[in-house]
């Protein structure tokens, strides 16, 4: 699968929102969108003009994608599941995507950034329901009990995130027990739940053409 190698702060600033793709540096003072919040490259400070509404819906399309971190192939699969679903697709799409266990993680606190919760994730760091899972799309449900394993509690990056934790707020449906280092799924979210500005319907309109 391609990887982005490049700086991820100019995601960022090409999609004009924070993602917090860095983890802890994008609540600092060091956040290059906080100090550059405009488009990068040569001609960043100077754009601007009309968009077309295939633009519109691209940007916000790429906008979710980069934020939960996936490649092309993985958001299209993600939309068909959705739209196989009952309901509206646009919901079902952000709610299956916040029910990834690279997600959670990232959410209850166990990691800085999603990218770093989906590496900890494939190295077989965390445990849910007490089995041992290594994939960052597993969709976990109500219930469910997600845990650092026992070998993995001194890993420096997880005691960072741990220690970061203070600065984040875990949401509504999910509750951190921090002093045992694990997290409970206490209900599964609504679209209420998810604070990113997302046009889900522009996402839909675009793979609808």
């Amino acid at each position: 699968m391609s990887r982005y190698r490049e700086s991820v702060c100019r995601i960022c600033r090409r999609e004009n929102l924070k993602l917090y793709l860095k983890g802890d540096r994008c609540y600092s003072d060091k956040c290059s969108f906080d100090r550059r919040s405009y488009p990068p490259g040569q001609h960043g400070q100077r754009r601007g003009g009309k968009i077309s509404d295939y633009g519109v819906q691209l940007r916000e399309k790429q906008k979710v994608k980069r934020s939960y971190g996936l490649s092309e192939k993985q958001f299209r699969l993600a939309f068909e599941k959705a739209d196989q679903k009952k309901g509206v697709t646009g919901t079902n799409l952000l709610l299956g995507l916040e029910l990834r266990l690279d997600n959670v993680v990232y959410r209850l606190g166990l990691a800085n950034s999603r990218p770093q919760a989906r590496q900890l994730v494939r190295h077989s760091h965390f445990l849910v329901n007490g089995r041992k899972v290594n994939i960052p799309s597993y969709q976990v449900k109500a219930g469910d009990v997600i845990e650092i394993r026992e070998k993995s509690r001194n890993v420096q990056v997880i005691q960072d995130a741990m220690e970061a934790v203070v600065r984040r707020s875990a949401p509504q449906w999910l509750e951190l027990d921090a002093e045992n280092m694990k997290g409970t799924v206490r209900a599964l979210p609504t679209r209420e739940d998810i604070p990113m500005p997302i046009q889900e319907n522009l996402i839909v309109e675009l793979y609808s053409k």
